[in-house]
């Protein structure tokens, strides 16, 4: 059984997403979409489609395998960060 959605709640998933990859611009450049297609999507001027969801779904996915990569490679640097940097004597 699947559930329906309604647009709006779709919208403003749909506006999370755009927020989480740090805007219209940079979700742009994720999703490979017109800067004012997307702002047509989040204000409801064009549809949220599933093909849509499903190719913002994909690009989330390789944006947390990108910052997972970033944070092992710091935590490789400089450990976990659990002990207190040492202030060099003045």
């Amino acid at each position: 059984m699947t559930a329906s959605v309604p647009a709006q709640d779709l919208r403003d998933h749909f506006a999370h997403c755009i927020q989480v990859f740090g805007g219209v611009t940079a979700s742009s450049r994720r999703l490979g979409i017109d800067e004012r297609a997307l702002r047509r999507f989040v204000n409801g001027e064009l549809p949220v489609s599933a093909r849509l969801l499903g190719d913002t779904a994909t690009a989330l996915r390789a944006l947390i395998a990108e910052a997972t990569a970033a944070a092992d490679h710091i935590t490789a640097a400089i450990g976990d960060g659990t002990d207190e940097p040492h202030s060099k004597p003045a």
